[in-house]
């Protein structure tokens, strides 16, 4: 087993960070125009912003990401925090990274005083889904949306 270090990210790491989310999203077969990666990442980096980013490095390489978000719920007094983006690089699966990456979300949730951390994955992605069984119970709900123009 690698040896991996979790870290938020920062301005520095911007050049690791960037080619393992547009991995994440050929992976999901979407793309997203730059400025809203750009956006995406100068959120990151704005502490009154409620959207958070580690990523897991193994020796010196960023091989893993994760990106959560807190939020209000109307179920709980504490806020709840939506880990909305896991990646881990193919040839680094199976070693327990996106274990850790998980259960550094957990860990940044209950320091902030979360009451839950929840998230969502395609039905098709069933390597993701035999890890998420491990680390978290699966309710049964159905995402329904609809894109507002």
């Amino acid at each position: 087993m690698p040896t991996v270090q979790i870290l938020p990210v920062s301005a520095a790491s911007h050049e690791a960070w960037y080619p393992l989310w547009q991995a994440y999203l050929r992976f999901y077969q979407t793309a997203l125009p730059d400025t809203v990666s750009a956006v995406t990442w100068q959120r990151f980096l704005d502490p009154s912003e409620p959207t958070n980013a580690a990523l897991a490095w193994v020796d010196g390489e960023a091989v893993g990401m994760v990106h959560w978000i807190y939020h209000r719920s109307n179920w709980s007094v504490e806020n709840s925090c939506y880990l909305q983006d896991l990646y881990v690089e193919s040839t680094q699966r199976g070693l327990g990274i996106g274990r850790q990456l998980i259960e550094h979300v957990y860990a940044q949730a209950a320091e902030a005083g979360c009451a839950k951390v929840h998230w969502l994955t395609h039905e098709t992605n069933a390597t993701a889904i035999s890890l998420y069984e491990q680390v978290a119970e699966r309710p049964g709900f159905i995402q329904f949306r609809k894109q507002i123009p």
